[in-house]
């Protein structure tokens, strides 16, 4: 396989994300051992992936919060929650927040929970 076929294959399957262990995660200067990478392809490759795999696992937590937001608001509930009272608790400005109720509404008439294809 040639180097751009495997880099492309690279993008399209993020690298998981794996917790550290505390001691690990409590050092400033560890990040995912990148710091003890001493070949820059492999440092540039490594951290390439673990880029695009905070980028996906970002819009898969908005998407989560998009459809929580939603459910919040829903005007069915009895215990329903403003716009306002979900900006709140989400520490988003109030125009934030209606912007996320209705791109979970929009998420949930789509078919269910984000990430679901």
């Amino acid at each position: 396989m040639a180097e751009t076929e495997r880099s492309e294959q690279r993008r399209l399957r993020p690298a998981p994300l794996l917790f550290e262990p505390a001691e690990a995660a409590s050092d400033p200067e560890h990040f995912f051992d990148l710091e003890s990478m001493e070949d820059p392809r492999e440092l540039l490759a490594r951290s390439t992936e673990l880029a695009l795999a905070f980028r996906a696992a970002t819009d898969r937590a908005v998407e989560f919060q998009a459809v929580a937001a939603a459910q919040l608001a829903d005007p069915r509930r009895f215990d329903r929650l403003t716009a306002a009272d979900v900006a709140e608790r989400a520490e988003w400005t109030e125009d934030y927040a209606k912007k996320m109720i209705e791109f979970g509404r929009d998420l949930l008439r789509g078919g269910g929970r984000p990430g679901e294809d």
